[in-house]
């Protein structure tokens, strides 16, 4: 059987381990937690933490101050300003919500029954809702791109049940896998049009296999240590690369290419701790890669002229 007759969401037990394909991956699974509103609050609990932790500085606004933050974010005229304060009122709309399920679940274990149309209920969903909306706005911590996938995770949390939710995870990591591996083919055409970097293909095979295994699991998991380590080995090494010295080599093109390598290890760091595509940063690094190599081309000993990438690199 091939994987193209394999159906989405089929289990398997692979060395030892169950796992779980989508979109061509067979992913790391993980067991779904008894749906109840315990569940979803530490759920939601651990998203708001996931996001603060990926997104830009300084919109992490408690839930009490959610007043003031709408109130700011309303009477602002500067449009730049205007971003950075819907940021924080999106924090602040996200922190309320968390206090609300709190409170709930609290409520549910002293014995009240809580009805999904409840009014607090409603009020949770729709600050929620809301603050997906403004989360558009908000840059990744590299500044590069908005990742509000991340805005939207807390609310399908919330409003399906918790087996939903995780198989919308699965998709979003198939996803991401994809992107890595396209980055990591960029790079080895790239290395391979400068014969001095051509000894790294191992290396990054080794890096986007390590990112890969980053993305599909999960903090809480105990291979984790393993895991992070190998992949921060992994960086390490490919950005600690020193080409041997070789007669005619262009020093540009190889500081260039010296330079894309350490962008790929923040890129593919960003990424896999995130567990989104991020297409935009993605397909400009592509892009990049393919100029390097386009400029290698030039020469048939794939050293360039000085000067000859016309276009200079863009930051991710």
């Amino acid at each position: 059987m091939t994987e193209s007759d394999v159906a989405q969401g089929e289990e398997r037990l692979i060395d030892g381990r169950l796992r779980v394909f989508y979109d061509g991956y067979w992913i790391k699974a993980y067991v779904v937690p008894a749906d109840s509103l315990l569940a979803k609050k530490r759920l939601i609990e651990a998203l708001t933490h996931r996001l603060f932790n990926h997104v830009e500085y300084g919109l992490n606004v408690p839930g009490i101050r959610l007043a003031e933050a709408r109130r700011a974010f309303l009477d602002e005229t500067d449009q730049a300003k205007k971003r950075v304060k819907g940021g924080m009122l999106a924090g602040a709309l996200f922190n309320r919500a968390t206090d609300i399920f709190t409170k709930l679940v609290e409520l549910q274990a002293c014995g009240v029954e809580i009805q999904a149309d409840n009014a607090l209920m409603r009020q949770c969903g729709e600050h929620l809702q809301e603050s997906l909306a403004l989360g558009k706005m908000v840059l990744h911590r590299s500044g590069e791109e908005g990742i509000d996938e991340l805005w939207g995770e807390p609310f399908k949390a919330f409003a399906f049940p918790i087996e939903e939710f995780y198989k919308s995870r699965y998709v979003k990591i198939a996803l991401t896998m994809r992107a890595l591996d396209a980055i990591g083919d960029a790079l080895r055409t790239a290395i391979a049009s400068v014969p001095p970097f051509a000894a790294l293909a191992p290396v990054i095979d080794e890096f986007v296999r390590t990112a890969k295994l980053k993305t599909e699991t999960l903090r809480t998991d105990p291979e984790v240590f393993e895991v992070w380590s190998s992949f921060v080995v992994a960086s390490e090494t490919l950005c600690a690369f020193q080409p041997p010295s070789a007669a005619g080599s262009d020093p540009q093109l190889c500081s260039q290419l010296a330079e894309l390598l350490r962008d790929s290890a923040v890129l593919v760091s960003s990424m896999a701790r995130a567990r989104v595509p991020m297409p935009k940063s993605a397909r400009a690094f592509v892009e990049r890669c393919e100029s390097l190599s386009q400029t290698a081309k030039r020469k048939p000993d794939g050293t360039a002229r000085p000067g000859a990438l016309t276009s200079p690199a863009r930051p991710l």
